[in-house]
């Protein structure tokens, strides 16, 4: 049976120069996983009737993800990041003291996999939600490590790291990491007892990392010609990825479609595709992966 993945986190608005689209990690893998048909289970916070939480709730509701486990907050506002487009690049200004700061206790009933980022645990108040449902879930722990502004510190990066199982992160993050911990791969993952290290590297590919810090898989990176910007690259890697561990396909197979699928984000405004139809050839792609094999 497939796992629920329970996804915790920010769900936000993010403000381009020619328009606004709901976005925020978590909540760019939770719509994902639920356009793709894997169970999931959102857990976030907006305000309760503003211009920002609505377009938050109709994006869930047209990609097809339950929203009743979002919460609603009567006195803050729905998160905002404005995007600054810098060479190719993006430069995030994620605006303070939002709705998602203020995450009420997570039921993590029924959770098969949990995911986690750092960036919705910059304020005690959703940073003690969160770390309490990640530590009552008996589920394996996937950490997605954002090192943003106001929480790029080495002691916030040390305890959530010390929660996962699995971890996500880019190139970028990956040396500071090494820079603040360890040396080397095979010592950071030791150090905090992480069974799988998951680097994505943008156009150099990605990279699995298992026991030990044995490379387990890559691949090289996928050229996408119609380059519009890399917003929620990264998190469509995550979602297919989790998508993939929910159903249980081949693990090698499902980290070269989420290559695949990073790079098609890339041709498109935003972290998905305005039109939820778009990711039905992927959701076609996700299922007929074969299936991974038992272990004993």
């Amino acid at each position: 049976m497939p796992s629920l993945v329970l996804v915790i986190g920010e769900a936000l608005v993010d403000e381009f120069h020619d328009g606004h689209v709901a976005g925020g990690a978590p909540f760019n893998v939770a719509r994902s996983l639920a356009a793709l048909r894997a169970p999931v289970r959102f857990a976030s916070r907006i305000g309760e009737d503003d211009a920002a939480g609505r377009l938050v709730l109709d994006s869930a509701v047209r990609f097809g993800l339950d929203v009743g486990g979002i919460q609603r907050d009567a006195t803050r506002a729905t998160g905002r990041v404005s995007v600054h487009e810098e060479g190719g690049g993006h430069r995030f200004e994620i605006h303070g003291d939002a709705a998602w700061d203020h995450l009420h206790p997570i039921d993590v009933a029924s959770a098969g996999i949990v995911y986690f980022g750092s960036l919705a645990q910059r304020h005690p108040v959703s940073r003690a939600a969160i770390r309490s449902a990640v530590k009552r879930a008996a589920a394996p722990v996937l950490l997605d490590l954002n090192l943003r502004p106001g929480t790029d510190t080495p002691a916030l990066a040390a305890e959530s790291l010390m929660l996962a199982d699995w971890v996500k992160i880019n190139e970028d993050e990956l040396e500071r990491l090494l820079g603040w911990f360890e040396p080397d791969v095979p010592a950071l993952m030791a150090r905090f007892a992480v069974q799988r290290l998951v680097v994505t590297r943008g156009e150099a590919g990605y990279a699995l990392y298992g026991e030990r810090g044995a490379l387990l898989a890559s691949g090289a990176g996928e050229a996408q010609p119609a380059f519009v910007d890399s917003v929620g690259a990264g998190d469509s890697f995550t979602a297919m990825l989790l998508a993939g561990l929910s159903l249980q396909r081949e693990l090698a197979a499902t980290l070269q479609l989420a290559n695949r699928f990073a790079a098609m984000i890339c041709g498109v405004r935003g972290p998905l595709p305005g039109d939820p139809a778009a990711l039905a050839v992927w959701r076609e792609a996700l299922h007929a992966l074969p299936p991974e094999e038992a272990r004993a």
